[in-house]
């Protein structure tokens, strides 16, 4: 991790009472001593909360709750490609780019959205609205080609 203006340990975060509700609800579903198993879910909670990015300081406060070194909150964050670790637009395009959905068209998905909104993959629209990516694999190669808006699939 690099600190940046928008994304360092000086943001406070803290989840808002409906969420604290909801942490503890994942939390109470394991073992005490193996609440650390609820780092997923927390993470995901967090991000969601957290305008769909999972800042050094989200991390923190799951590493918190769990009572768990932030190292361990930091190293499942960084291995799944769920947790956006950058800022995102309010719209996140995730068009899945493997052999199923490229044959049947992704690639001029691709390319649409990226004359449409002039970014390229990886990139969001100056007005944050939009950020695109590529991602392996949507899960959903019998619907191919996939295009995912935030949580809807098209």
């Amino acid at each position: 991790h690099r600190d940046t203006p928008e994304n360092n340990p000086s943001i406070p975060f803290e989840f808002t009472p409906e969420n604290q509700k909801r942490a503890n609800e994942i939390i109470a579903k394991y073992p005490p001593q193996y609440k650390k198993a609820a780092t997923i879910p927390l993470l995901d909670l967090a991000q969601r909360q957290n305008k769909g990015f999972t800042s050094i300081s989200t991390m923190n406060h799951v590493a918190k709750l769990l009572e768990v070194p932030p190292m361990r909150v930091y190293e499942v964050a960084t291995f799944y490609t769920m947790f956006n670790r950058e800022p995102v637009g309010k719209y996140f395009l995730q068009v899945c780019t493997t052999t199923p959905c490229q044959l049947c068209g992704s690639t001029g998905i691709v390319e649409t959205i990226e004359k449409h909104l002039g970014i390229k993959v990886g990139e969001t629209t100056p007005d944050k609205l939009f950020t695109l990516v590529e991602v392996e694999c949507a899960g959903a190669c019998s619907n191919a080609p996939v295009l995912a808006v935030n949580d809807d699939y098209y």
